[in-house]
């Protein structure tokens, strides 16, 4: 798959096999970044010919997901002989990611960048489209740029060992895409969402795949996010909410599930969605959020200020991507609390 930014074209490989990583020139030039849990996962079989001086190893937390983390790469990179020839490899999900696109695009005004998505949340989302996100004191995401890399490489079995949090939490944009495309979506959901619990790597290939070729029409279209890849976007708003009210302990792709039950019941009391498909998206959902996140303490104050934060809002009233029965999507700006109260408890109550 080629996606073509305003900069570059660039290449997604998506394989069943580890060849890509094994296979790569690790040379006096280029620098490696890994997720540490994936670090201790695969040292022996995949890292160990890596020099330790060309390698740093990132905890993936959201509170490393900041400049001091990114200028601190810049500075052991600066040491390595190559400059504005260096390459910079990543390894990890959508922390590392960000945390790398931003290294690379600002060192040196813009080094080569090759990434390893080896969460399905970042495979089958975040890893195309150019963007780096830093959280800065209290705001998630506030700074950042457009970067995309100069090859992806997705090698499936590394969702293999990934926890079942985080494994659900690739699931939730999973849905979140085919939801988006419409019935055929929700029917191909419904028919194949056992086969994805059960990790079956056919069907995760054919799943990322699609996820990233829907999603390269719209960042394609607006690769710097100013009119139609907001409404990639659905169900963000309340899933972003819900990830900050939890102090992140609700992971991304879970709180965007969660947000797209939250959404589809606001469509539904609109009169925008049937109760039909508003239920089988459900169905689905319920299968894929795990029962710890009703244990998150939630405050309704706190939902609406964590909304009122959101980058996409873009004045005093409540604005959300939300949608209607012929599967429009569409960016609304007068969202009422009472309407996101009622369906907020009334997912708390479903899951």
């Amino acid at each position: 798959m080629i996606i073509q930014s305003s900069t570059k074209k660039y290449s997604v490989n998506i394989s069943e096999n580890f060849e890509a990583v094994k296979s790569l020139p690790i040379d006096e030039k280029t620098f490696v970044v890994i997720d540490q849990k994936l670090y201790e996962l695969y040292r022996n079989e995949l890292f160990m010919d890596i020099p330790p001086e060309r390698m740093y190893i990132l905890e993936a937390m959201e509170e490393n997901k900041q400049i001091d983390t990114a200028l601190a790469i810049c500075e052991i990179m600066t040491g390595i002989s190559a400059k504005r020839n260096a390459k910079l490899v990543s390894f990890g999900g959508g922390i590392v990611q960000d945390v790398t696109g931003f290294v690379a695009n600002i060192l040196y005004r813009g080094i080569s960048w090759t990434f390893f998505p080896t969460t399905l949340l970042a495979a089958c989302d975040s890893c195309i489209g150019g963007k780096t996100s830093l959280n800065y004191k209290k705001y998630k995401n506030l700074l950042g740029t457009f970067y995309p890399p100069d090859e992806i490489y997705i090698c499936t079995p590394f969702f293999q060992t990934l926890s079942e949090r985080d494994f659900l939490s690739g699931l939730g944009e999973v849905v979140k895409f085919n939801v988006m495309f419409g019935e055929s979506g929700i029917q191909k959901m419904e028919d194949n969402i056992e086969a994805l619990l059960e990790r079956k790597e056919d069907k995760l290939r054919e799943f990322v795949e699609s996820s990233l070729l829907f999603k390269k029409t719209f960042i394609e279209e607006d690769e710097f996010d100013k009119g139609i890849r907001i409404h990639l976007n659905f169900a963000h708003t309340f899933g972003h909410a819900f990830e900050t009210i939890s102090g992140y302990l609700i992971p991304h792709g879970t709180a965007v599930a969660m947000g797209t039950i939250v959404a589809n019941r606001i469509s539904l009391e609109r009169g925008w969605l049937t109760k039909d498909r508003v239920t089988r998206v459900e169905g689905v959902l319920q299968k894929i959020i795990p029962i710890d996140a009703k244990t998150v303490n939630v405050n309704m104050d706190d939902v609406i200020a964590a909304i009122h934060k959101d980058k996409k809002q873009i004045g005093k009233e409540l604005t959300a991507v939300l949608m209607k029965d012929n599967m429009q999507l569409e960016v609304v700006h007068d969202v009422k609390r009472e309407e996101i109260e009622r369906s907020v408890r009334y997912l708390f109550e479903q899951i």
